[in-house]
């Protein structure tokens, strides 16, 4: 009772219940207004493109001579790329959150740098003092676009580490008997699923939409294939560049879907740390 009288009195004078649940109603009507802007504003130039292009030039996609090559090189230099940036971030900024809480603000300096720096310069000068075993490889290229995709993946991974008590969790894990690695696999790591999820899904779509790097580095990749078969057909090339989008889209989706499925499942939590040490020690309930 008390608590209504307060609520009744924190309104403003003249103003009634009726008043107050139709101002909170209309918040949600803006909300959509914006949605609905924003989704005209996506929406209108890709129906622009596929009007131009039609249903007979995505079926041509994919009998084009070199598609299937560059598409497969593409997914390969991602699959490479997001491997070894998770692996190298992934450690890397934990031990920073453990251990150098100091030098944070410059290894977000560092890391910013990839951004500034021109691809241009960056690949040039990568060609210039890399060896020559390398240089015919394009492993060369998953290297530069571990060292692009860095700013993206750190701050990802950053930003999942603040949103946990990440002290608290090594500490807990280890007075119940869990091992480094343990702790790592079992409680760490799936409590930055939703952050592991978005920097794939950033560097997968970095390396998919990366063109600079690879024509100077002279390989054929999905990006470089539509920019030169620009040339022969544009319907084509568009459709190629809409297919490419969507998939990008359904990727995104489906991390989202991924990453939500799994917080309902931990309900908004953390994992249970009695659960995993007594897994890890064999005890029994």
């Amino acid at each position: 009772m008390a608590a209504v009288t307060q609520a009744r009195a924190s309104q403003p004078a003249g103003t009634s219940a009726g008043q107050v649940r139709a101002r909170r109603r209309s918040y949600p009507v803006w909300r959509w207004i914006i949605l609905v802007i924003a989704g005209l504003y996506f929406v209108i130039p890709l129906y622009a493109a596929f009007q131009f292009t039609g249903w007979n030039a995505f079926g041509q996609v994919f009998s084009q001579v070199g598609f299937s090559d560059a598409i497969i090189l593409s997914i390969k230099l991602a699959v490479i790329t997001t491997v070894l940036t998770l692996v190298l971030m992934v450690p890397t900024t934990i031990y920073v959150h453990l251990r150098l809480p100091a030098i944070r603000p410059l290894l977000e300096s560092i890391t910013i740098l990839p951004i500034v720096i021109p691809p241009v310069v960056l690949i040039l000068g990568v060609l210039d003092i890399s060896p020559a075993s390398l240089k015919g490889t394009p492993y060369l290229l998953a290297l530069v676009y571990v060292v692009l995709a860095m700013p993206f993946a750190y701050r990802t991974l950053d930003a999942g580490l603040r949103s946990l008590d990440l002290k608290t969790l090594v500490d807990a894990s280890n007075s119940l008997g869990a091992g480094w690695p343990s702790t790592l696999w079992r409680v760490i790591l799936p409590n930055l699923r939703t952050a592991l999820l978005s920097a794939t899904v950033l560097t997968v779509a970095l390396v998919l939409g990366e063109f600079t790097m690879a024509s100077l580095d002279q390989y054929q990749t999905f990006p470089v294939w539509i920019v030169n078969f620009d040339q022969t057909s544009g319907p084509v090339s568009v459709a190629a560049s809409l297919f490419a989008l969507f998939v990008t889209w359904i990727f995104l989706l489906a991390i989202t879907m991924i990453g939500s499925r799994r917080a309902r499942r931990l309900g908004g939590g953390q994992v249970d740390l009695v659960t995993v040490t007594r897994q890890e020690t064999g005890e029994t309930r």
